[in-house]
């Protein structure tokens, strides 16, 4: 009696194969060779975030201040003891932009140092509805601020 080796790959496991390495390819590759990445919508994502978190919390305290200050280089919340927003402030860490990323107001000229405050129906001061803010990093992103308070991207 003769024994056959297995000297090979049965036709089932070479198709297997090459169907896993063709999805891969359609899949993976270009997300992996594109330049582009995800960095404009995390930043609208984490600053609508910011803004809803001194939004919140300046609707929960009617006797403090709350304001959100955007420069050139990052973000940073700032809580005030008064109505003013004046005076001594308790600020938490900067949020930094990293890879160019920046926020700008809109119309596109707009400048990017700015405050978002709210009052304590949880209206901003930046006195627009709709696009408010541009988020430009890999791609430009709009943060809308609705008149009613309501904050959203778009």
């Amino acid at each position: 009696m003769r024994m056959m080796q297995n000297t090979g790959f049965t036709l089932i496991e070479l198709v297997t194969t090459i169907l896993l390495i063709a999805i891969l390819s359609v899949v993976a590759l270009p997300r992996l060779m594109t330049s582009s990445s995800y960095s404009a919508f995390t930043l609208r994502d984490e600053f609508i975030s910011e803004l809803r978190k001194a939004q919140l919390m300046a609707m929960n305290n009617q006797d403090s201040c709350f304001q959100v200050n955007v420069d050139e280089n990052g973000y940073q919340l700032h809580s005030f003891s008064n109505n003013t927003c004046t005076g001594t402030s308790r600020t938490e860490a900067m949020q930094t932009f990293a890879g160019g990323a920046s926020l700008t107001t809109r119309p596109p000229d707009a400048n990017h140092t700015f405050n978002v405050k709210f009052d304590v129906k949880g209206v901003t001061n930046m006195g627009c509805s709709g696009p408010c803010i541009n988020v430009i990093a890999d791609e430009t992103l709009v943060i809308n601020i609705e008149s009613e308070g309501y904050i959203h991207g778009r």
